[in-house]
């Protein structure tokens, strides 16, 4: 039987990522099985995850994701002996509009797995005030339990005192408390963290990680707080079709945005997934039946993708006979042309006539409900397709047929409706789910 246990916080930025890494190394270290999970549309932090425990990890989304769903995703933790939900945002943070089996806030998943949710605050600039709001968070909402709280960038010893004191006053377990440790800061850019795989020392910084919050957490004390679970058979597994046979899927640093658990039920349906690195101009396999472009950083990357004339010109002789797809970074190489951050205009494939540009930046973020107006690979038309933007891309024309009707969680049309032409298509939004 696992031991579950949530890790949250009153808001972002505060060390979820760090606090959840760190926790299941040094668990990790003493010889237990550890599994992660994300709560969210974070497509980033299970690999980091994967980095810490050596088991893939995948997200859970109660926005997008029905309960067989979600209880399949997480039966894959039966095995481990501490199964961790990292967070997103904070922990009540969703969106208005409730969504498939809840608004997408990581207290969703705390209720509905029935586990206690262990906060990381950070009390820089107050003092006694976090143990208001832990009180606050402990008693916002019914059904959701409170292990305790780790504190988190304590800035001296009597800091750290007054916060606790207030804390056990108000009923609520202290776990530890970790002083200010620039060593094990998390790198960052425009998207989120730097990605696992971009970082050639993520295990000796979260090796260090593990040292450190184990000198100061009590480890014990946290693995007694967590729920005992089993979980129970799920009835079904994921609502997902393949998008072909073989699937020839573009995967470097520049097309690295996919969330696990659709390439896992990909393989589950007994398709081949067979990747290729258009930054090393490569072409997609010839036996591939449909072509996909994740997202990632093409912005970033857009001058090797425009002189790299063996993927340009595989990628246009492909899609003359079969179906290729890309999802925002990935729908953005699809375009004519990409302008990158300093106004310089990068020819792309011009499988759509798609023209996007980073030259001034404005940030699309939140979840997605599209109406298929057209087939794209694996969905008929009139499919309901569940997915989340985020991109800081702007628009300067989309002018081939829409590929659907777009909403966002309060139900509001937005512009970006995604496109096809030929058999090319291509949306912004990453696709998490398709309504049953």
């Amino acid at each position: 039987m696992a031991a579950g246990l949530v890790i949250s916080a009153p808001a972002s930025g505060v060390g979820k990522t760090t606090l959840t890494l760190a926790l299941a190394r040094a668990w990790r270290n003493r010889g237990l099985n550890v599994q992660c999970f994300k709560s969210g549309p974070d497509y980033i932090d299970p690999a980091f995850h994967a980095a810490a425990t050596g088991r893939a990890s995948v997200n859970v989304d109660s926005w997008a994701m029905d309960r067989a769903t979600i209880a399949h995703l997480v039966s894959r933790g039966a095995d481990a002996d501490v199964v961790l939900a990292e967070g997103s945002m904070g922990l009540f943070d969703g969106v208005a509009a409730r969504g498939v089996s809840g608004t997408g806030a990581t207290a969703d998943i705390a209720q509905m797995l029935g586990w206690p949710v262990l906060l990381v605050i950070d009390p820089s600039g107050q003092a006694q005030t976090a143990a208001a709001i832990a009180a606050g968070l402990r008693d916002y909402r019914p059904g959701v339990r409170l292990a305790g709280v780790v504190l988190n960038r304590i800035a001296s010893p009597r800091h750290e005192n007054l916060v606790r004191h207030a804390l056990i006053e108000a009923g609520i377990n202290v776990f530890g408390a970790l002083p200010r440790h620039a060593e094990i800061s998390l790198p960052k850019r425009h998207l989120g963290l730097v990605q696992a795989e971009e970082q050639a020392e993520i295990g000796t910084l979260i090796d260090e990680a593990a040292r450190f919050v184990a000198e100061h957490v009590d480890l014990d004390a946290v693995l007694r707080s967590a729920a005992a679970w089993s979980p129970q058979p799920a009835a079904n597994g994921l609502n997902v079709t393949p998008p072909g046979q073989r699937i020839a899927i573009a995967r470097d640093a520049a097309f690295s945005f996919v969330y696990p658990h659709m390439l896992e039920a990909w393989r589950a349906a007994g398709a081949e997934i067979q990747p290729f690195s258009p930054l090393a101009d490569e072409a997609p396999d010839a036996s591939a039946d449909v072509c996909w472009l994740p997202g990632g950083y093409p912005e970033l990357h857009a001058g090797t993708i425009a002189a790299n004339a063996r993927f340009r010109s595989s990628l246009r002789a492909f899609a003359e006979t079969r179906p290729v797809h890309g999802e925002c970074g990935g729908y953005m190489v699809l375009g004519e042309g990409l302008t990158d951050a300093d106004g310089i205009r990068h020819e792309m494939t011009g499988l759509l006539g798609l023209e996007t540009s980073f030259a001034k930046r404005r940030m699309h973020l939140g979840y997605r409900l599209a109406a298929l107006a057209g087939p794209m690979p694996g969905h008929q038309v009139g499919a309901r397709l569940r997915g989340h933007e985020f991109h800081y891309s702007t628009i300067l024309a989309q002018p081939d047929t829409p590929l659907a009707v777009v909403h966002d969680a309060t139900g509001a049309v937005i512009a970006e409706t995604g496109s096809r032409r030929g058999h090319a298509t291509g949306t912004f939004f990453h696709l998490i789910a398709e309504d049953r």
